[in-house]
This record gives C-alpha cells, structure tokens and sequence, in this order.
C-alpha cells in the first residue's frame, strides 16, 4: 500500500525535458524524481537533458582529461577533483561539468551538508561536440560571470582545446608556449600537452604534466598548502 502510494506520487512530478524553463527548486524536485536520468543541467533557467554518449567523441576524450587531472590531483595537497557533479553555482543555474578541479581550503566553493558541491570551482573542464555547442556560448557566460577562473574547453569535431582564464570579468584565450605547451594560471605545475592531447598520445599528455609537477612553482604551490 505504501508502495503504491510513494509510485503515485512520484506520477505527479513531472519528467525534465530539453527546453523546460524551471527555478533551481523545481528542477532539483523533478531531478530527483528521476532517479535513472545520468545527466541533467539548468542552464540560465533553461533545462539541458544530455544525449547518450559516443565513445569517440565524449568516452575516449572525458577519460583522457580525468587521467591527466587526476594525476595532478594525486601530486598535489589541498586540491580537489570531481568528475560529472552537480555544482549549485547560482539561482538559474546548476551544471554538471565533466570534470572540475578545486582549491579544497580557502577556494570559491564548498560542499554542502547534502554533498552538493556550491559556489564555482576555480577551474571547470567540458567536453564539447563544436563551437556550436552551448558550452562555448551559454555555459561560458555562467561560468564566466560565476568567476571561474580557467574554463577549457575540448572541441572534439573541431579537433580545438580552448583554454580560458578569467581576466578583468573576460575570458582570455591562454596561448600555448613555443613547445606547444598550456599552462594553468591557477594551479602550477598542471601542464598540458595541446598537440599529444588531440593526438590521442596520453603517455606524452602525462609526460609534460610531470615536467610541470617537477618546477619549483608547483613545489612552492604544494608548500602553501601545508
């Protein structure tokens, strides 16, 4: 009986779906009623249901940034790593970036007493089909006016990796160096290789990451956090 009341219930929530205009509230309600749903954002009070995921162009690449940003993680105290988590960023918006790092003592964001994670991380990564996407246009502006400080962004069909750092309220291209290489503005030492990265070549991706990890900035930054 209490079963059958619970099921009736959850019949009167409505299911999110693409275009829906919701609060934050609404959407958390029915997002929760969806429990099989994997992926769900609200982008400027409009919702965003994401489509299954082909392996070329979201699988291989997602996997590739989660290696490298976890092994800056595992080298470096005092910084958080999260893959695909909601992040309560503001009352219009909560996204669901695909990976995100953060300064865990003192940064811009906090975990919830619910385990949400609040505020906006200091460096947000998406995997992107093409310019056209709404990570580039949409998204950019949310995080952008949230001030997260570096958003990249990989544009798999383009065969482009966008690196912007947050600079007088604008976003700033960060260009590689003559080696082809990027270099984070917030967390030192979190190199990446732009040309191995599109290539597919990770071992050469965490090559360049512990030549970052092996300069004296990073070793200063680890210090800070003791």
């Amino acid at each position: 009986m209490i079963s059958t009341q619970i099921n009736s219930a959850l019949l009167t929530i409505p299911p999110l779906e693409n275009g829906d205009k919701l609060t934050r509230a609404e959407f958390e309600r029915r997002y929760h009623a969806m429990p099989n749903l994997k992926k769900a954002e609200l982008i400027e009070g409009v919702v965003y249901v994401a489509s299954p995921l082909r392996i070329k162009s979201h699988g291989e690449p997602h996997a590739y940034v989660m290696g490298w940003l976890a092994t800056y993680k595992a080298a470096t105290p005092g910084v958080g790593l999260a893959d695909n988590t909601t992040v309560i960023i503001d009352a219009d918006n909560e996204p669901q970036p695909d990976a995100l790092l953060r300064i865990e003592n003192g940064g811009q964001s906090s975990i919830t007493d619910d385990d949400y994670l609040a505020g906006a991380p200091e460096l947000i990564v998406e995997i992107a089909a093409s310019s056209a996407s709404y990570d580039l246009h949409e998204k950019l502006k949310v995080y952008r006016r949230n001030q997260v400080q570096e958003y990249l962004v990989w544009r798999v069909y383009d065969h482009q990796f966008d690196w912007f750092k947050l600079q007088a309220g604008a976003y700033i291209p960060i260009e590689p160096n003559p080696d082809n290489i990027i270099c984070s503005q917030v967390f030192p030492g979190l190199w990446l290789a732009k040309s191995a990265l599109l290539a597919g070549d990770l071992a050469q991706v965490l090559a360049v990451l512990q030549q970052g990890l092996s300069t004296q900035e990073h070793q200063d930054f680890v210090q800070s956090k003791y």
